[in-house]
């Protein structure tokens, strides 16, 4: 294959995991609007975003086997179709129910788009090129992240549905290309895929977010008791030991087991749990202007704007940095710099101009220990052949953490009402986690103990 076809495989996988990503965070600007067109509280309508990262995280690892039995092409055009149709069903709501299914349907689909995208470039690219590809790729994370809050701000000012009708014709283009562009490869019949661990996992995680999202903070001890509480706390505890055993026993285990038996692997994923809550306090920022600053859901999307810039400007530093220094010093720091935004915006977001400073400043710390870090930890205390696996442990335990805080986040602010002391007991609560996170990073190897590490995998 030439570098002209390569490179138009390129653009076209970029453009889907793009679409698939941005709707993870530009639906923040529109849940005001959301929730006011169909009066449902601030419990339920975080659901809006922890429903997606759920169905998100159940159809990432079984499209990647389905792409290993079926071919890349097929169920790539698949992903792309499955995420426009819940974008169809989104947009033709008529009640609030039907746009949590049509975001479940859209995660399903975006989950598949990414690891399928990768997979190709790994069918496409010489080894030499396969590192910048997936380097683009990579970075189509940080890109939406910066553009969703922008995007979503202009498109807000024509009705919340136009968030997602801009992906049915893109959708549309993207599936026509493939069908010219992307090359056909052949399945295998011998791939196994690990059903009763994306199930269980899927199951643990989401009894946990529901029953979390239905405590009442001002009545905790009284709630516990509640149906909608502890049934679901108590399953998700007994599902976790089944978990481990079941996945302990997998040909193909989606939760690679064997890497928490390194403490620094330990460390690391409760730490990636944490940066999933602090990911989830993005989303909730511009319902929080709307309270706290009297402002429209269109403007009060842009008061994101600052925190994404600062994502975007720190995150390449740190990645130079963390060669330097190593993780430890660098995530300190930023843990520090996040806790301290975290707990500036909660007592402060009623001034305009402090709201834009806790913002940045956020930002900056969230740059520091999102996506480079940990992955250069996982990287280390990984042996070669289980690499892939220790990336996809990161990505599972985020998106866990991004599902449980979305529903704590709900929670806390539904317990008072929607007001703003409920929001603002919502960030005291995420900033507090950041202090968890701060003590959790103590216990990371030094710099000359990581390179020792890595050196040691490397060899065996």
């Amino acid at each position: 294959m030439d570098n002209k076809h390569r490179n138009r495989i390129l653009i076209l996988i970029f453009i889907g995991v793009f679409m698939g990503s941005l709707d993870i965070g530009i639906v923040g600007p529109a849940l005001p609007a959301i929730q006011g067109e169909f009066s449902v509280d601030e419990r339920l309508v975080s659901w809006i975003f922890a429903i997606y990262i759920l169905f998100f995280m159940i159809g990432t690892p079984l499209m990647a086997k389905l792409s290993d039995i079926y071919g890349r092409r097929s169920i790539y055009i698949l992903d792309i179709f499955i995420f426009a149709l819940g974008s169809a069903i989104t947009i033709t709501a008529v009640s609030f129910e039907q746009v949590l299914m049509g975001r479940a349907i859209q995660g399903f689909g975006a989950g598949g788009i990414f690891p399928v995208a990768s997979a190709f470039i790994g069918d496409t690219f010489p080894p030499e090129k396969r590192g910048g590809a997936l380097g683009i790729i990579g970075s189509v994370w940080g890109l939406s992240g910066i553009l969703g809050p922008i995007l979503g701000a202009l498109l807000l000012s024509y009705g919340w549905k136009w968030l997602f009708i801009i992906n049915l014709p893109i959708a549309a283009v993207v599936i026509a290309l493939s069908f010219y562009i992307l090359p056909q490869t052949k399945g295998r019949r011998d791939v196994s895929f690990d059903w009763w661990g994306t199930l269980l996992f899927a199951g643990l995680v989401g009894a946990l977010a529901w029953g979390v999202n239905q405590i009442d903070t001002n009545n905790f001890i009284t709630s516990l008791s509640s149906i909608y509480v502890w049934p679901f706390l108590i399953l998700s505890v007994l599902l976790l030991p089944v978990l481990v055993k079941v996945e302990r026993k997998a040909v193909d285990p989606v939760i690679q087991i064997d890497l928490y038996r390194s403490f620094e692997v330990k460390l690391a994923t409760s730490i990636a749990i944490g940066t999933g809550f602090c990911q989830t306090a993005i989303v909730f920022m511009p319902s929080l202007a709307v309270v706290a600053l009297s402002l429209t859901t269109s403007i009060a999307s842009l008061m994101v704007i600052p925190l994404v810039l600062a994502l975007g400007v720190s995150a390449p530093i740190i990645g130079r940095l963390l060669d330097k220094f190593g993780t430890k010093i660098v995530m300190l720091v930023g843990i520090a710099i996040l806790a301290m935004g975290l707990f500036l915006l909660s007592f402060s977001a009623s001034s305009f101009n402090l709201f834009i400073v806790s913002g940045v400043v956020i930002g900056f710390g969230l740059g520091a220990v999102l996506g480079s870090p940990l992955r250069y930890i996982m990287l280390g205390e990984s042996p070669p052949d289980k690499r892939a696996a220790g990336q996809a442990l990161i990505n599972f335990n985020a998106s866990a953490g991004q599902l449980v805080g979305g529903a704590l986040i709900g929670a806390v602010i539904g317990s008072q009402g929607g007001k703003l002391a409920g929001y603002q007991s919502a960030y005291i609560v995420i900033g507090f986690l950041a202090v968890i996170m701060l003590l959790l990073t103590l216990g990371l190897k030094n710099r000359s103990d990581q390179l020792k590490t890595m050196e040691m995998n490397q060899e065996n």
